[in-house]
């Protein structure tokens, strides 16, 4: 019996990763307002070592549209200019020579749709791995029939478990996107 237990907390802690990634995932997507989360996958070369911005500057948001980014050591500057625009996130930041500052322009119906398609693929990708962890906690149930002497019915009161921990993480994902294209498709 703590075997199953065991499993399913398993299954559950990996499904629950699942959705936690796609949430900060989500978070990075600009769409049409200052948001700092912006900058979290965005790195510069930091003696060497790429780093995030919001680990070399503070990254604040002075009003709704506009993005503020005091580095902590000027020299960083330059570096952190050129990471946001290869990135190729959509605007062109300015700097006074102690701060930079970057405009979020109001998106495009075009982009929206681009939005849109990518925050689709990173929850189907987000119900690949609450499936796949799925799969693994079934397997291991069945398994422990054999090397554990679990009885059957304990066995697939333990699926029928897995299975309502998959519904509901995968209803989880989809209300995630769903509210994102909503967010995304408000001007």
């Amino acid at each position: 019996m703590d075997k199953v237990k065991e499993i399913i907390a398993n299954c559950e802690k990996k499904m629950t990763d699942a959705v936690a990634f796609l949430e900060e995932d989500l978070k990075t997507y600009r769409v049409g307002k200052a948001n700092p989360s912006i900058f979290n996958n965005v790195t510069v070369d930091y003696y060497g070592t790429p780093t995030p911005i919001p680990q070399v500057a503070s990254v604040t948001t002075p009003d709704a549209r506009t993005l503020a980014i005091q580095p902590w050591e000027k020299k960083m500057i330059a570096a952190i200019e050129k990471a946001i625009i290869d990135n190729n996130l959509g605007f062109t930041p300015q700097n006074n020579g102690e701060t930079i500052r970057c405009t979020v322009p109001p998106l495009t119906e075009e982009r929206r749709k681009e939005l849109i398609k990518k925050a689709k693929t990173s929850g189907e990708g987000s119900k690949v791995v609450v499936r796949n962890a799925r799969r693994d906690a079934v397997d291991a149930l069945k398994k422990s029939i054999k090397s554990d002497g679990i009885p059957e019915d304990i066995e697939k009161d333990g699926e029928d478990d897995v299975q309502k921990l998959t519904d509901r993480f995968v209803k989880k994902v989809d209300e995630l996107i769903a509210a994102k294209e909503k967010e995304i498709l408000t001007v």
